[in-house]
């Protein structure tokens, strides 16, 4: 069974972040707390209603833009969880509605179709987003309508809201692990490559409290506007450095430009290694094969990982949508996303934001990366870090596992060399 689905195409105009925020757009609907009930007129989040056979959720991801490269394939393992839940009758007996909206790689967009979709559309819950920009964006529109987003991708931590739930990894689950893989390979000296944005602008502010705590040397750190296609300077600079490794945090289509620069200039793996953390099996095929064989990544899921839930993920994905296709870990984090709500709700038995906020904590999923589990304090997930290389048949294939799930800590307050970065 499909998911019922409709794109939305009502436009806010020129309507700012902060405007959207204030929620001062119109009511519509009817509002039930629970599965059942009476409904009552209300606004914003409390507009859902639950009193028919279905209820709404909103798909938000770049279908456009520089992001979409990594977007659309969060959207179709959203589309595809939609469809398995309705299959097998629906989130507290109701099917799930879908309505789709295009965020255009552009975080204002985030904002007003985020806005929408909360006030005009209905929505219980919004499932999507990619860059740290965009939700930044989209978090004081959730917080002023006290509706629900579910994110579903690694981030630069520091932060939490009682409104998002982040699927994705947090700092000390990717990051940190990371950097403590090339410290024990020997990594005495980083370069830092990244978009221009809060995410690698923050993440490398991390990156550097390690280094100068753990005695690696950072020769250089240079940002590239997201969409950037030039890279020959720093690729330049990067060369001139001469540095260990590179840890790379660029977004979207960048890597694209900047990995085929790198290995026009001579630089791979063998002499110049780059750890990425937002290049996954998705990217690998617009980037080519042959420019990140050998190149490193961090994790908490590839497409390689042996367990039987990941086996019947794969092939449930590409029987919807073709062999040729790749899964990922920002698509498989976003799969679990729409598990963990289903197992929200039906823990609370109400589709209520503030029941769903109570019956949070401890909600898991068997998710084809391994069991995850909801910590209620914080919003993020426990989950298993890996250190992956990039195989000549463009899979990612593990070479370091963490002992286990890691329990979030995005403002890295286990971390005393973390300490004044939050």
């Amino acid at each position: 069974m499909r998911p019922r689905t409709h794109a939305g195409t009502r436009s806010l105009g020129a309507l700012s972040i902060a405007a959207l925020a204030a929620g001062a757009l119109t009511a519509c609907g009817a509002q039930v707390d629970t599965a059942g009930g009476e409904p009552s007129e209300a606004t914003g989040a409390g507009c859902v209603d639950t009193s028919g056979d279905t209820v709404k959720i909103g798909f938000l991801n770049s279908l456009s833009g520089t992001m979409a490269i990594s977007e659309q394939t969060v959207h179709d393992s959203l589309q595809l969880a939609a469809s398995e839940i309705n299959a097998d009758g629906g989130v507290l007996g109701k099917e799930l509605e879908i309505v789709t909206e295009d965020g255009q790689s552009e975080p204002t967009v985030f904002a007003e179709k985020a806005t929408k979709l909360i006030t005009s559309d209905c929505v219980a819950a919004v499932f999507g987003g990619w860059t740290s920009a965009s939700r930044k964006a989209m978090l004081p529109v959730f917080e002023s309508q006290d509706s629900l987003l579910f994110y579903p991708v690694q981030y630069e931590g520091l932060e939490s809201s009682p409104n998002i739930f982040y699927t994705g990894a947090t700092t000390n689950q990717q990051i940190v692990p990371g950097l403590d893989y090339l410290a024990e390979q020997g990594v005495e000296s980083l370069f830092l490559v990244g978009s221009d944005y809060v995410f690698p602008r923050t993440a490398n502010k991390i990156i550097n409290a390690y280094a100068e705590a753990h005695g690696i040397e950072v020769l250089g750190e240079e940002y590239a506007p997201l969409g950037h296609t030039d890279f020959s300077t720093i690729v330049n600079k990067v060369r001139s450095a001469d540095a260990d490794a590179v840890f790379n945090t660029l977004n979207g289509d960048s890597n694209v430009a900047f990995f085929k620069e790198y290995s026009n200039a001579g630089l791979g793996p063998d002499d110049m290694p780059v750890l990425s953390v937002s290049i996954a099996e998705e990217e690998i095929g617009g980037i080519g094969v042959e420019n990140v064989e050998g190149q490193l990544t961090a994790w908490n899921y590839y497409q390689t990982v042996d367990t039987p839930e990941n086996a019947a993920f794969v092939e449930a994905f590409q029987a919807e949508y073709g062999a040729d296709r790749v899964t990922s870990d920002p698509m498989e984090a976003a799969y679990d996303s729409l598990y963990l709500w289903k197992g929200m709700v039906e823990k609370a038995e109400s589709f209520d934001v503030a029941d769903v906020q109570e019956a949070a904590d401890g909600v898991s999923f068997d998710a084809p990366e391994g069991t995850v589990t909801v910590n209620g304090d914080n919003h993020h997930i426990a989950k298993t870090a890996l250190i992956g290389r990039i195989g000549d048949d463009g899979l990612i294939y593990t070479e370091w596992s963490s002992d286990g799930p890691i329990e979030p800590d995005p403002f890295l307050e286990g971390y005393d060399w973390a300490e004044g970065l939050s």
